[in-house]
């Protein structure tokens, strides 16, 4: 008797995720690139823009939890379809601002503000969601990796951000750069939503063998058994959430250093040129976009063969405790391309951890997932809003080597805010 070959739909689901983590990250950032020709025309100031960027954070953060619960209730796919088309739209009325019914009372500066924290609150939906979606599509052992490939997609849009929105001001004006990415983050929701499933026995293209691999109880014992007949509040109580989330918010203090500081630090402080710096400054993406997913399946391997104090704190510590070394590296290092290698290095292992934060979330929790990441992740956002404007503040007053040294501290205290994390002990409350 031939046994059935086993579907493969669920890395098809894990594609189109890893579509919309680019598309993500694009929106994101196409208006810190176009911000150099929207100051001068909408005439604002750069610490009037400043208070834009910050506005997405704003709203990116405090709908987190909101975000992941609503996923825990209505599904991925129509939440991740509503998110993803609601921020592309915000997205389009970025290039609108000023003609907006509501600027003539409002002003300019108020409408960006209020359209770019709507942007943040729609893509605040978009990594709990993967969580959940991963939760439901992917087998115990293969959420690390699903979660990690997700979330990679990070760095592929780091990577073609800058050159995209630049090719399209110089020949169509930065208004174009938004009207462009907000349609491509439409097409991708209509995609989403036509292929995916909240759950794989909905899907018509899943068969039995598939079905059942994903189906499939771990097979190392359950981490805090208890805590899966919990409600969200009861959650909360436990510790190893807190150690995790305040863990998670380190991680998200160090990844913003990157994500607004990298470039000028490569100009201003290790003298490359523009075009070297802007060369130079795709390293950290590529590791992550390389690491992410490695770290990811690392953790599944090693939790399915030692358990999850190994496989989960394990890969997290370690992680965090070695992108500390490299970043502290980088930071005094005298060649400034050594100092590149070590801190596009300590990007790329920082974010190796992920997969180990976010299948814990489903660890703890497979039904409430979506909210749990949400919850961790706005610790991460919470740190990213103190990062930009700590660093260069501690640059300016003792130095760059210190300022680095602090984000390195910073991950240390997140490695051994793991050991706080308790897979193996009944619930503490």
């Amino acid at each position: 008797m031939i046994k059935n070959k086993r579907s493969r739909v669920r890395w098809q689901i894990l594609g189109l995720l890893f579509m919309i983590s680019v598309v993500t990250y694009i929106d994101r950032v196409n208006i810190s690139i176009a911000a150099k020709e929207m100051i001068p025309e909408l005439g604002l100031s750069s610490v009037a823009m400043g208070t834009v960027f910050s506005a997405f954070v704003l709203g990116y953060a405090l709908f987190q939890i909101p975000g992941g619960w609503l996923g825990d209730m209505w599904g991925s796919r129509s939440v991740l379809t509503l998110a993803v088309l609601w921020w592309s739209v915000f997205t389009f009325l970025t290039a609108e601002a000023n003609n907006l019914f509501w600027s003539t009372f409002l002003g300019i500066l108020v409408s960006l503000i209020l359209i770019r924290f709507l942007v943040g609150v729609g893509e605040a939906a978009a990594l709990p969601n993967f969580n959940r979606t991963v939760a439901n599509w992917l087998a115990p052992s293969e959420r690390g990796l699903g979660i990690g490939v997700s979330i990679g997609g990070i760095g592929l849009g780091s990577a073609v951000t800058p050159p995209l929105v630049a090719w399209l001001m110089i020949h169509y004006g930065w208004r174009a750069a938004f009207y462009a990415t907000s349609g491509i983050g439409i097409v991708v929701a209509i995609a989403w939503y036509l292929f995916s499933r909240d759950h794989p026995h909905q899907h018509p293209l899943v068969n039995r063998e598939e079905l059942a691999w994903i189906s499939q109880s771990p097979t190392e014992s359950r981490p805090n058994l208890s805590s899966e007949n919990l409600n969200f509040t009861d959650l909360l109580r436990l510790r190893s959430i807190w150690f995790l989330t305040l863990s998670y918010t380190m991680l998200g203090y160090v990844a913003y250093i990157y994500l607004s500081w990298f470039f000028l630090y490569l100009v201003n402080v290790r003298h490359f040129t523009v075009l070297e710096g802007s060369l130079l400054g795709s390293g950290p993406f590529i590791a992550i976009a390389v690491f992410c997913p490695l770290g990811g399946w690392i953790t599944d391997r090693l939790t399915k063969r030692h358990g999850h104090s190994v496989g989960r704190t394990g890969v997290g510590a370690a992680g965090m405790f070695l992108t500390s070394l490299l970043i502290y590296s980088g930071a005094v290092a005298k060649g400034p391309y050594t100092a590149v290698l070590m801190l596009s290095l300590g990007a790329g292992i920082l974010y190796a951890t992920v997969g180990a934060y976010w299948a814990s979330t489903i660890d703890f929790s497979h039904k409430h997932s979506g909210a749990l990441s949400g919850l961790m992740n706005m610790g991460a956002n919470l740190g990213g809003t103190i990062s930009p404007t700590l660093t260069p503040f501690i640059g300016e007053k003792w130095g760059w080597p210190i300022a680095l040294t602090v984000a390195a501290g910073a991950a240390f205290l997140g490695s051994l805010l793991w050991f706080g994390v308790k897979f193996d002990k009944e619930r503490e409350v």
